[in-house]
C-alpha cells in the first residue's frame, strides 16, 4: 500500500516518523514536510522552544549524524537518513493546495494519508485524493483541546492526563473529524512541555500504524463523532506563558533535549 505522510520538519515529527517507519515496513512510504506551523511572530519563550524543537536538530544534530554515523549505528534517524531509507521519497512541501504542490502530492499516489503536525490545512481537493482517506494524529484529547499546542493548554489548565486523538480529516475545518481512537499519558509535573509532547507519540503512532494496517488488510475503522464541549486554542501569548512558568512548569529542559539528541547519534 502507498502511504503518504504529512509532517512538520521538527524533532517531534521526526520521532513520530521513526516509529511509523519501523511499524509499517511492508508499505511504500512517501514523506512531505512543512517548514513550520503558523506564520505570525512568536513570543520570545516560544522562539526559544522553536530553537530546541527545530533549529537545534535541523542545523546541528541531523547534519552531525550524517558525518558521524550511518543508519545502522544510531537508534533514531534524522530526516536525511530517513530519506535514504525511503529511497529519496522525503520532500519539503509547503504549498500542497496549490497547483504545483498538488501535482507533487498526487504523484505519490497515496492510498492513505497519515498526518502529524503538518503545517498546512488541507483543502477538499487534497483530502479527496487518497482512496482510504486522511488520518490525523492530534496531540490532544478532542474535542476539548482542538488547535495548536494542545498539550501546553492541558498542562496550563491543570489536567492530570494528556492524550492523543486519532481522527479522520473529512474537510478543511481543524481537529473536528470523527474519532477513531485515543491514547492517555499521565502528567509528570517535573517534566517539560516538550517532554510530554514527545512522550505522546510512541503510543499514538502505535495506534496510527495499527489503523493503517487494518485498512491495508481490507478492513474498516470504526469511528464516532466528537461529542461534548469543544474548545479551540491558538499559540499562547505572553500572559499564558507567564502563568505556565509561575505554575512551576517549563517549556523545555536542555538536559532532556540532549538526552534525545544522543539517540540520533548512538545506540544504547
Amino acid at each position: 500500500m502507498n502511504i503518504t505522510l504529512l509532517v512538520n520538519r521538527d524533532v517531534a515529527s521526526c520521532l513520530a516518523l521513526n516509529y511509523l517507519f519501523n511499524a509499517l515496513p511492508a508499505h511504500r512510504l512517501t514523506v512531505f514536510y512543512s517548514a513550520r506551523v503558523g506564520s505570525k511572530p512568536l513570543p520570545e519563550p516560544l522562539q526559544r522552544l522553536k530553537f530546541f524543537e527545530q533549529d537545534f536538530f535541523n542545523r546541528f544534530v541531523f547534519p552531525l549524524q550524517l558525518e558521524l554515523a550511518d543508519s545502522d549505528s544510531v537508534e533514531l534517524l534524522g530526516f536525511e537518513l530517513l530519506a535514504r531509507k525511503l529511497e529519496g521519497r522525503c520532500f519539503e512541501l509547503n504549498d500542497i493546495n496549490a497547483a504545483e504542490g498538488m501535482r507533487r502530492y498526487r504523484e505519490s499516489n497515496p492510498d492513505l494519508v497519515l498526518s502529524i503536525r503538518y503545517g498546512v490545512i488541507l483543502k477538499d481537493a487534497a483530502i479527496a485524493i487518497p482512496r482510504l482517506g486522511v488520518l490525523n494524529l492530534h496531540s490532544g484529547l478532542l474535542p476539548a483541546y482542538q488547535g495548536v499546542m494542545a498539550s501546553f493548554w492541558a498542562l496550563l489548565n491543570g489536567e492530570q492526563t494528556l492524550g492523543t486523538t486519532l481522527h479522520r480529516i473529512t474537510d478543511s475545518t481543524i481537529d473536528t473529524g470523527p474519532i477513531i481512537d485515543t491514547t492517555i499519558l499521565k502528567v509528570r509535573r517535573e517534566k517539560s512541555y516538550l517532554w510530554h509532547v514527545l512522550s505522546l507519540y510512541e503510543e499514538g503512532c502505535t495506534v496510527m500504524a495499527r489503523a493503517a494496517q487494518e485498512l491495508a488488510a481490507g478492513g474498516s475503522l470504526e469511528s464516532r463523532p466528537q461529542m461534548g464541549d469543544s474548545a479551540y486554542y491558538s499559540f499562547p501569548q505572553d500572559e499564558d506563558l507567564a502563568s505556565f512558568e509561575q505554575g512551576g512548569m517549563k517549556l523545555f529542559d536542555p538536559i532532556e533535549v540532549l538526552e534525545l539528541a544522543k539517540r540520533f547519534c548512538f545506540h544504547d
